[in-house]
């Protein structure tokens, strides 16, 4: 969940973890706004951290945000264990500071979204992530802009 002693200012890459696809989004700290940057695909975890050192490369984020998914009882589950895993190699391979953001029904927003837009369902498949990523994103801003300045709780980590 967000840290909220850090700074609030600076880009922030945002990750809409699953074993095909990642979805990746990009927003600015001060602004609050989370825009859908694009999908990686495939499952080799090496062609997924080259990607993803390239993206941090250049877009230099303060951040990462990692979606986090639970069961609608907001209870864990499998997937919640490799999105932590995840998260936990980031912050090994890049030293970044990784936060959490709840990501339950962030894909089925997106297909909502995607489809009032005027995207058929082939069309929509290829955005899906990247925009459940936004999702993520922004309910993480969301989050960030009702925590204190100066606020000194712990931020929660699974």
């Amino acid at each position: 969940m967000p840290e909220p002693r850090a700074s609030r200012r600076g880009s922030v890459l945002a990750f809409d973890f699953g074993t095909q696809r990642i979805g990746v989004a990009v927003g600015e700290l001060e602004l609050a706004q989370a825009h859908p940057l694009l999908t990686l695909r495939g499952e080799r975890n090496d062609r997924r951290f080259s990607q993803i050192a390239a993206l941090i490369a250049e877009w230099k984020p303060v951040r990462l945000v990692v979606g986090l998914p639970v069961a609608l009882d907001g209870a864990p589950h499998a997937m919640t264990a490799r999105c932590i895993r995840f998260a936990n190699q980031l912050r090994g391979r890049f030293g970044a500071e990784v936060d959490y953001a709840e990501e339950r029904l962030s894909s089925v927003e997106a297909a909502e979204r995607l489809r009032e837009n005027g995207y058929n369902a082939r069309d929509a498949r290829e955005h899906i992530d990247a925009v459940a990523a936004q999702i993520i994103l922004q309910s993480y801003f969301q989050r960030l802009s009702e925590t204190p300045l100066d606020s000194h709780a712990p931020a929660h980590a699974p």
